[in-house]
């Protein structure tokens, strides 16, 4: 390798933190990590934002490596042709490869009311939002937390234990990923600490109005705060700078993730969409896609083919409060097991995933190149399928 390369890193969350230390291995690479905020922001821990019990920050010098270029803005539009992007505050930046990391947020809810009177709580600045307004209310007043994903569970659970008087309306299924065994798991627990569990066909938000809830069925509930954890969205940052995406507005890539348009482009984390089939959205995912984007960059730097991604997952962490949680065990394609472990076990496990997680970012930066990952050799029988029906669609 001769002369200097400038890579380009949108988003410090889990993802571009991790691309970003890890492509400082090499010495002739210059890397500037372009992101809105100063401070790491914990993402796994904003439900605790919002309950009061962690602020979900670490500080950048704990988690990035020095050799990385902390640009604090956000990116309007990457230009491919030109290689550079353009910051909202007015200038730009050239590279010669770019990390498109710029993670998800809350997805538009498309329910009458929800986007005017709900608050989601998907990034930094809207769990912040969140806190005092929940704080401006009587502890008996109403709290209705709409999704039960990890989030809404996690919600519910950090502000029932705190003493608050919450619904949890699932629009479905209790926890959607959990093996049977484990949803009742976390049924019990939510139960234990008073949290009124809608599920099924009628617990569908239908409208949210300023002072309660529309379900469905009909039903309406009193809510004096609404809080909105259903489903994630992506920023349309690819879209806008003429870069192909798939329906949610993932970057489309190739099995490397490198852009289907541009091989000078490569996307990690939640905003990545390999071969149009994405991991799911998580930390878990987010930390080795990091890590094989910056690889994917370093063998094109040296002329080299990169290696197509490989993940395996090891399941789903949910804190149930502080005192009790769960760990859902997965097969590495990421399909529950039956085997899970609850109560406070489940919490300390949590606790751990949390911390090891910041740590696992810090260890990067210590020693780039070091991080790995589980495998899982599942993922080429996917793609072979997709590739199947797709043949079949197309001779039909």
């Amino acid at each position: 390798m001769t002369g200097n390369t400038d890579v380009v890193v949108i988003g410090g969350g889990y993802a571009g933190v991790m691309a970003a230390n890890r492509l400082t291995q090499c010495d002739d690479v210059r890397v500037t990590l372009i992101n809105p905020r100063r401070t790491f922001v914990e993402r796994i821990r904003l439900h605790q934002l919002v309950g009061g019990s962690d602020d979900a920050v670490v500080e950048y010098r704990e988690v990035l490596g020095e050799r990385v270029r902390l640009v604090v803005d956000t990116v309007a539009r990457i230009d491919p042709a030109g290689r550079w992007v353009t910051l909202a505050a007015g200038g730009t930046v050239g590279y010669d490869y770019l990390v498109y990391a710029v993670g998800s947020g809350s997805a538009d809810p498309q329910v009458p009311g929800a986007a005017e009177f709900a608050y989601p709580i998907a990034t930094f600045e809207e769990a912040g939002r969140l806190r005092p307004v929940l704080d401006a209310v009587p502890a008996t007043a109403a709290v209705t937390v709409v999704g039960a994903g990890p989030t809404g569970i996690e919600t519910a659970a950090e502000l029932a234990e705190a003493g608050r008087a919450v619904t949890l309306v699932c629009g479905g299924v209790l926890g959607p990923y959990l093996h049977a065994r484990g949803r009742r798991s976390v049924a019990g627990r939510l139960a234990k600490l008073g949290v009124t569990v809608l599920e099924g066909p009628d617990a569908k938000v239908t409208a949210v109005t300023r002072d309660g809830v529309r379900l469905d069925g009909g039903r309406e509930l009193p809510s004096a705060v609404t809080i909105w954890t259903a489903g994630f969205g992506v920023p349309d940052l690819a879209a806008r700078s003429g870069l192909s995406t798939d329906a949610l507005g993932r970057l489309l890539t190739d099995e490397t993730l490198t852009s289907v348009d541009d091989g000078r482009i490569v996307a990690a984390g939640d905003s990545a969409a390999p071969s149009d089939l994405p991991f799911r959205m998580s930390c878990q995912a987010a930390i080795p896609l990091g890590a094989q984007a910056a690889d994917t960059v370093l063998s094109r730097i040296a002329g080299e083919q990169p290696e197509p991604i490989s993940l395996g997952f090891a399941g789903q962490c949910i804190s149930l409060g502080r005192r009790a949680g769960i760990f859902q065990f997965a097969d590495k394609d990421d399909t529950a097991k039956k085997l899970h472990l609850g109560g406070r076990p489940g919490a300390k496990l949590k606790e751990f995933v949390c911390k090891i997680t910041v740590k696992h970012l810090a260890a990067e930066a210590a020693k780039p190149g070091s991080h790995t990952w589980a495998k899982d050799d599942k993922r080429r029988h996917l793609l072979q399928a997709k590739r199947g029906e797709a043949s079949a669609t197309a001779g039909r």
